[in-house]
């Protein structure tokens, strides 16, 4: 009994943890080249939509994934066009992007609500899922799960091991000293942000297409947020952003298994619903205090706008 208890909890973590992991490792590379994209709840819900009528009308999951990450790139590249061409406030585009995003998606999905998908079965690897405990919990997932170790392996690779990576960060460090040795920073930052607004249409796609699956106003509930709090949480580090993203997944997770199991606590089920947000507080804050810490890991040009010389 005990196994299956944490087995279920365990597979339960993974799949809660997977849409921040995705979304906030896009966020993360966009952050890295200098931008800040405060959008990810808004792009989320649009790759949400997006990803449910095209699973819906196509009977396909994956091209659901496609749609979802195709909206959250246009939603992008949208906030691209105002902060990055039009030289808007970045703080102030990325709460507009998720005001517009909430609200279309909402009038989008209308039509919508009352439907189901059908449940996208998990793939299971032979033998290892056989490993006692953490097998069937780690290896007879999702894809998207499995998707989400590949993209951590395949973020840490380029910041770390490539040339690419060390632009990007070289441009989210000074972007005039990119400038002045021949790199376009106007036209990295926009692949950067493209890049993050996809991933958050990925995420906001596995939520309505693989997790629910079904389409629900405001299913997001928050996690665009807790994404974006995750790469300060990790101090802009790909692995942590992976621990955080089962933190806080774990949090989500633990208090539906109280409410479920029929324990006598005496304690509000609207506190337990919001313990994940608290958590996100609690951690910023604590974080907050080592200012020199936040100072050695984030970009020195994060949020600031950047005109090249013509």
């Amino acid at each position: 009994m005990e196994q299956s208890l944490f087995t279920s909890m365990l597979f339960a973590t993974l799949v809660a943890g997977t849409p921040l992991i995705i979304v906030a490792l896009g966020e993360l590379i966009t952050e890295k080249s200098g931008v800040l994209n405060l959008g990810a709840e808004g792009t989320m819900a649009m790759g949400a939509v997006a990803g449910f009528a095209a699973t819906h009308y196509t009977g396909n999951p994956y091209l659901g994934v496609l749609a979802g990450m195709t909206a959250g790139a246009l939603m992008s590249l949208l906030f691209g066009l105002l902060t990055l061409t039009l030289m808007a406030n970045q703080v102030a585009s990325g709460l507009a992007l998720t005001i517009f995003g909430v609200g279309l998606s909402a009038f989008i999905g209308k039509p919508f609500e009352s439907l189901t998908l059908q449940a996208v079965p998990a793939i299971r690897i032979p033998l290892l899922a056989d490993i006692p405990y953490i097998g069937p919990a780690l290896f007879n997932q999702q894809s998207l799960v499995y998707f989400s170790w590949a993209l951590l392996g395949g973020v840490i690779w380029f910041l770390y091991k490539s040339r690419a990576g060390l632009i990007l960060r070289a441009v989210g460090e000074s972007p005039s000293s990119a400038h002045s040795i021949g790199y376009s920073v106007i036209g990295i930052r926009y692949l950067a942000t493209t890049f993050g607004g996809a991933m958050s249409g990925i995420g906001g796609a596995f939520l309505s297409v693989f997790y629910t699956p079904l389409w629900v106003e405001g299913m997001v509930s928050g996690r665009g947020w807790i994404a974006l709090a995750l790469v300060v949480f990790a101090t802009w580090r790909p692995l942590r952003v992976m621990a955080g993203a089962y933190l806080f997944g774990g949090v989500m997770i633990s208090q539906l298994f109280i409410q479920g199991s029929g324990l006598q606590i005496e304690v509000p089920s609207q506190l337990l619903s919001a313990l994940p947000y608290l958590a996100t507080i609690i951690v910023l804050v604590l974080i907050s205090r080592n200012q020199q810490t936040i100072r050695l890991n984030s970009p020195m040009s994060l949020g600031q706008p950047y005109r090249p010389d013509a």
